[in-house]
């Protein structure tokens, strides 16, 4: 990348302040609002549910990086997710792994996924990038189903939570929430400066234009495999933190519905944004758990409020209310 001089920098979009670390202010402020809301959060609500909803959350904020600030849409988000928990499970059942090392060996199984997935994929663009993800992830589900180490259709149960650095019992639910909420947060704040950084720039150059990019001498396919890295391996992380959460990893979470249950999330909380895909998740994993009585009727409901989003609320929920209130989020 010896061409990329200051002459052909990307620079930073106009009015994107920056304010305080990095953030503007709406975002400082949205920062601080949802670190309270996880604080006082387990004392109001089941701290299973958030936990729950803070790993979706995470899960979601993966795939927001490939497809809101690259404009690669990957249909198979599910494998990373599902890995992750499956090697997590694996490791600190039969192995014997502490939570923190489980977690971190899906996240590394699932960044060689997608080092090797995205290799593939990037050389296609639109519906064909999307077509080859998804065609991978179920690959990777049909491995799932007949591999031994997952356990096929009964999945890996009795999954220990274990002690956190062999120190910290995470068999009591506050003690796991905290540890959750940590992995949440630090994971939330590891894409915030991801996307604000000049390879973040460079990210939304690609996005908008990438001849542009190209011309200016920037190799984006180098720059694309790194953000699909990044986020598989995040995915990883969620799924991980997952599969320890509720001590069971199921083919459910690498099945290709739940790549589609993320986009949902993504899409109704706000297309590149940062806050977006936390609110997509805590709307559609609400809905899940509160109209679960409803049975199938969740899944028409959810339907609905896609159909709903994509004609009256294009930009999401935090899209409208930032472009409300002219503010970035």
């Amino acid at each position: 990348m010896a061409s990329e001089t200051t002459a052909g920098a990307i620079p930073t979009s106009a009015g994107e302040e920056q304010g305080i670390w990095g953030y503007s202010r709406a975002q400082f402020v949205a920062l601080i609002v949802l670190a309270g809301i996880l604080v006082v959060g387990p004392y109001f609500l089941y701290p299973v549910f958030l936990m729950k909803l803070l790993c979706f959350a995470l899960f979601a904020c993966a795939f927001n990086l490939l497809i809101g600030y690259v404009g690669l849409l990957s249909f198979g988000h599910a494998a990373y997710f599902g890995m992750g928990g499956y090697i997590a499970g694996y490791t600190a059942k039969a192995w014997g792994f502490t939570p923190e090392v489980a977690i971190l060996a899906g996240a590394a199984i699932a960044a060689a996924q997608g080092a090797v997935f995205g290799w593939i994929a990037i050389r296609r663009q639109g519906i064909y990038f999307a077509m080859i993800t998804l065609a991978m992830a179920q690959m990777v589900y049909f491995f799932c189903v007949q591999a031994p180490f997952t356990g096929g259709e009964d999945g890996i149960q009795a999954i220990p939570r274990g002690h956190l650095f062999g120190l910290i019992d995470l068999h009591d639910d506050m003690a796991m929430y905290w540890f959750v909420a940590a992995v949440f947060l630090i994971g939330f704040l590891l894409v915030h400066r991801i996307i604000h950084s000049p390879y973040g720039q460079v990210l939304k150059a690609i996005r908008e234009n990438e001849p542009r990019a190209t011309s200016l001498g920037y190799r984006t396919d180098d720059y694309k495999l790194v953000a699909f890295i990044l986020s598989a391996m995040l995915a990883g992380v969620a799924g991980g933190v997952k599969s320890l959460v509720f001590g069971i990893a199921t083919l459910t979470d690498v099945h290709w519905s739940m790549s589609g249950e993320v986009v949902l999330m993504t899409l109704v909380g706000g297309l590149g944004t940062v806050f977006g895909p936390v609110i997509g998740a805590a709307v559609i994993v609400a809905m899940q758990n509160y109209l679960a009585e409803m049975g199938a009727w969740v899944t028409v409901i959810q339907g609905g409020i896609f159909v709903i989003c994509v004609l009256a609320f294009r930009r999401g929920i935090i899209g409208e209310i930032a472009n409300l209130l002219r503010v970035k989020l």
